[in-house]
């Protein structure tokens, strides 16, 4: 099972501590040893530990959509990400990835 960490303010907006968050990812090594991502902003930071299933080599998290409106960080399994990223891609949607995470920010 991959890891995940989030620190969120979303009242004031502050800037999250990136030391911190990378700190707290790299507490949980054990649970995604192929990588880790991180995003900050204010007001929020995500970070993933990363055990590889799906989309080996394209599945780094987070994940934005096409305009990075939208970001997300995920551990499970959509059985059904290939006919929704059909679907979706239909409606206009671009996909970086084969990643079944992807199909959440859109």
């Amino acid at each position: 099972m991959c890891g995940l960490v989030g620190i969120f303010d979303t009242r004031e907006r502050h800037e999250i501590d990136g030391a911190l968050l990378e700190r707290l990812n790299q507490s949980q090594l054990h649970r995604g040893p192929d990588e880790g991502g991180m995003h900050l902003e204010p007001g929020l930071g995500l970070a993933h530990r990363r055990l590889s299933i799906i989309d080996l080599s394209g599945g780094q998290q987070p994940l934005f959509n096409e305009d990075q409106s939208v970001v997300v960080v995920y551990n499970g399994e959509i059985y059904n990400f290939a006919e929704l990223a059909r679907e979706l891609s239909a409606l206009g949607h671009v996909f970086r990835t084969h990643c079944d995470t992807e199909v959440i920010v859109h």
